[in-house]
């Protein structure tokens, strides 16, 4: 059975591969978690410094430093930590070591909900797969439950055909919540992005196409002891 209610939690992490990552994706379920009680926290792996959506003549990866910093007070989020592994070769950094990012900051943060991309990576972005990856290792390690952000197939389905692009769906007997989501904070904190929202039709149609829910899977449940 489908829950069209949000885990109830005190204290979450978001782990993603670039900034924008918790606007872009996270934003709608990051905003609802706040607004319900939530303390956030973000660990952000890279700098995003090699974007092709580079709309600005300054050093990218200064900022995009800049645009998470803004969007993270916008969703509420009262700490964010900005790594510096290189934009698009996150898979080939050791897992333990990123692992030992997501363990600390959960630890000093007292989390006990990580949120993170699916499985895939949504988009099929080898950064966002091993972001993933060392957010469930961590959890895995610490016993804290990581709850995905995911998409409909028949989302990712339009996308991939309106852009060529290789976004990664899932079935609807998948996912465990179909959370209403109110996206003005989320859009406040997309624009926050200048250098990556200012032209990009398909984060415009992803959002579309989603409307006003999102999707989650457990990816570690709840402990039930």
């Amino acid at each position: 059975m489908i829950s069209s209610m949000l885990p109830a939690a005190k204290s979450v992490l978001v782990v993603c591969a670039h900034p924008d990552d918790e606007s872009f994706g996270l934003g709608g379920v990051l905003s609802a978690l706040v607004d319900h009680g939530a303390d956030a926290t973000v660990l952000c792996f890279t700098r995003g410094e090699a974007s092709t959506l580079h709309a600005t003549l300054r050093d990218l990866a200064m900022v995009r430093a800049e645009e998470l910093a803004r969007a993270a007070k916008v969703l509420g989020v009262l700490r964010s930590e900005l790594l510096d592994y290189a934009d698009g070769h996150l898979a080939e950094q050791p897992l333990a070591e990123l692992t030992a990012h997501v363990r600390r900051i959960a630890e000093e943060m007292d989390t006990d909900l990580i949120l993170a991309f699916d499985e895939g990576g949504i988009t099929g972005h080898r950064d966002h797969v091993q972001a993933t990856h060392a957010a469930v290792a961590a959890a895995t390690s610490c016993g804290v439950p990581v709850l995905a952000w995911a998409i409909l197939d028949e989302v990712a389905d339009a996308l991939n055909s309106e852009f060529d692009a290789g976004f990664v769906g899932r079935s609807e007997s998948e996912l465990g919540f179909r959370i209403p989501v109110d996206r003005t904070l989320q859009s406040a904190a997309i624009k926050c992005h200048l250098s990556q929202s200012g032209s990009n039709p398909v984060l415009r149609r992803r959002l579309e196409l989603t409307g006003g829910f999102e999707y989650l899977r457990w990816l570690t449940p709840p402990s039930t002891s």
